[in-house]
């Protein structure tokens, strides 16, 4: 085998670990989003309402944990991908799925059990607001050839 064939090699590998990378942090928000789907549904069942809110704001809190991440995780998320196509450093990815899921997590903890300002609500939405600028950049930099 030659020197170019192994280098290729190493980039296959490096690629695909980028994108296992991507798809951690993609599972591990999917579940995050199913335990907010079943805290719905389960909600649902005891107060006994079956579609809407019912006006009642345990469930409209919970109705909004679980819609805020499905409004902000699957755009940072497509974010990522040519990012992990480009070969950005495993440590950029590993930041912004991380961020991305920590992100969520407090947001969704501080909503469930406040429905005005929560200091999880609101690092939550700050960490993933900087989330999104920063993939959002990240890709921009992209066409004019800088990756990081």
């Amino acid at each position: 085998m030659d020197a170019s064939a192994e280098s290729g090699d190493a980039m296959t590998a490096l690629t695909i670990s980028r994108f296992a990378i991507l798809g951690f942090y993609a599972g591990l928000v999917g579940l995050l989003f199913l335990l907010l789907s079943a805290r719905v549904v389960r909600l649902r069942s005891q107060l006994k309402v079956d579609i809407g809110d019912g006006d009642r704001p345990e469930l409209v809190q919970a109705i909004r944990a679980q819609a805020n991440c499905a409004e902000y995780a699957p755009l940072v998320l497509l974010l990522m991908v040519p990012l992990a196509a480009a070969g950005s450093h495993p440590v950029v990815l590993h930041g912004l799925g991380a961020a991305l899921l920590i992100g969520r997590v407090l947001h969704a903890q501080g909503l469930s059990g406040n429905p005005g300002y929560s200091v999880g609500r609101f690092w939550g939405i700050s960490i993933s607001w900087a989330t999104l600028l920063v993939a959002s950049l990240l890709c921009i930099l992209l066409w004019f050839g800088i990756r990081i």
